[in-house]
Formats: C-alpha cells, sequence, structure tokens
C-alpha cells in the first residue's frame, strides 16, 4: 500500500469515527433527562408560582401525576401544584429540581417516582440510592419541607416485575422511617384484588395508566398526609 493510500485510509477512519462518536453523542442526549426540557419548559410558562401565603402542596413525579389533571378537585381548599413529566425517572426529577420543586417553594412535596426507573431495569437498591440523593437535595434546598414518597404502584403491564416492585417499596419504607420529615405512602396494597392481582377495572387501555377509579383509590391513602 503506497503512503498516499494509508493516508486516505486513516483520514476515512478519522471521518468516520468523527461521524460515529457524534451519532453516539445525540443518541445520549436524546435518552438523557434533556429529551423533557421542551415539556419542562411548558411546566414552568402553564404552571404560575402560588401565593407567598398559601401552604403550597406539590405533586411531581412521572406519568401518574402527569395525567392526575384533577388533584385539586379530591383536596378542595388547598394550593396545589402539578408538575408532573413525562414518562421521568428518578434522576430526571434530579436534574430538573430547580424547575420543578424550589421553584415553587412548596410546604409538602409528594414524590412519584422509581415504577419507570424499574421497567428501564434498574436494581430496586440503584434506585433507592438515587431518591436518597434527590432527598438530600430537597432537604438542603427546603429543610422544613416535608416530603412524601408515593409508592410504585402495581400494573397490568408491569406485573412480571412485581418482585423488584416489592422490593423497592419494602427499602423506601424502611429509609422513610428512618428519615425526618419523609413519609411513605402505600398505594401498592389498595390497587389489588382480593387474589393479590391489579385490579384490571382502575386501568386504561395500556394496561400502565390509570383511570379515575385508580385515582380515587390514591385519594383516599393521600388524604391521609394532609392536615
Amino acid at each position: 500500500m503506497t503512503f498516499y493510500n494509508q493516508k486516505k485510509q486513516l483520514s476515512f477512519l478519522l471521518l468516520f469515527t468523527f461521524f460515529f462518536i457524534g451519532s453516539l453523542n445525540g443518541l445520549f442526549a436524546q435518552e438523557g433527562p434533556e429529551r423533557f426540557k421542551n415539556e419542562v419548559d411548558q411546566i414552568i410558562a402553564t404552571t404560575p408560582i402560588p401565593n407567598g401565603n398559601a401552604t403550597v402542596y406539590l405533586f411531581t413525579g412521572s406519568s401518574s401525576i402527569r395525567l392526575w389533571k384533577n388533584i385539586p378537585e379530591y383536596f378542595p381548599n388547598k394550593t396545589i401544584v402539578n408538575t408532573g413529566f413525562g414518562g421521568s425517572q428518578t434522576h430526571e426529577l434530579m436534574h430538573f429540581a430547580d424547575e420543578l420543586i424550589f421553584r415553587y417553594k412548596p410546604n409538602k412535596i409528594f414524590i412519584y417516582e422509581g415504577d419507570n426507573d424499574l421497567a428501564s431495569g434498574k436494581k430496586p437498591s440503584t434506585i433507592l440510592k438515587t431518591m436518597k440523593k434527590l432527598i438530600t437535595k430537597i432537604q438542603s434546598k427546603l429543610p422544613d419541607a416535608e416530603i412524601v414518597l408515593i409508592s410504585p404502584k402495581p400494573s397490568l403491564s408491569r406485573w412480571t416485575l412485581k418482585e423488584d416492585y416489592n422490593t423497592l417499596n419494602r427499602l423506601m419504607e424502611v429509609y422513610c422511617e428512618k428519615t425526618a420529615n419523609v413519609s411513605f405512602a402505600n398505594v401498592w396494597d389498595i390497587a389489588l384484588n382480593e387474589s393479590g392481582e391489579p385490579i384490571k377495572e382502575i386501568f386504561i387501555e395500556d394496561g400502565l395508566h390509570m383511570n379515575k377509579k385508580g385515582y380515587d383509590l390514591w385519594a383516599e391513602v393521600l388524604e391521609n398526609y394532609f392536615p
């Protein structure tokens, strides 16, 4: 092979490597927290900061919160803020904590995460570590805020992962018992029938997200966390 051909081949390899790395970076960016940036910007634009004298109850987390559009109807005379977004995971909520939590200066924060983390293949112990980091971040900025971790719910579409769900819920509950100003809201048990399986009637067609019957059950549990 001549020197010219070697140089040409090397140039081709360098060019290929450049485009390959660029493609990977684009892919990782698409799969990272920034994939929710437009949605988060929309939440900020359409969710005003409540009056400074109000006691703010903030609900945030993944799509089970995002789709609960009528939370204020369940808890009348309370100042409710809903910043649920996409099919988020715990690390993505932590990434957008400034935009979705801190800017609203909530007195009590209801968090629903872990569901999509498990579906992505993460281990319960790994998810708990990330949740601890999120709680630490919140408590450093809002030391007087009370936090309620809502248990990942059972669902028809993810029932094969029930053992992982049960493990994560146990880990979360123990952590909450040992951590000041952090409570655990169990919405797992209330969504099971007498056979110990998810109640079919509380889900929409996808077998994952809930209908009004499902949110009625959630409200029965969560009302215990309101004064």
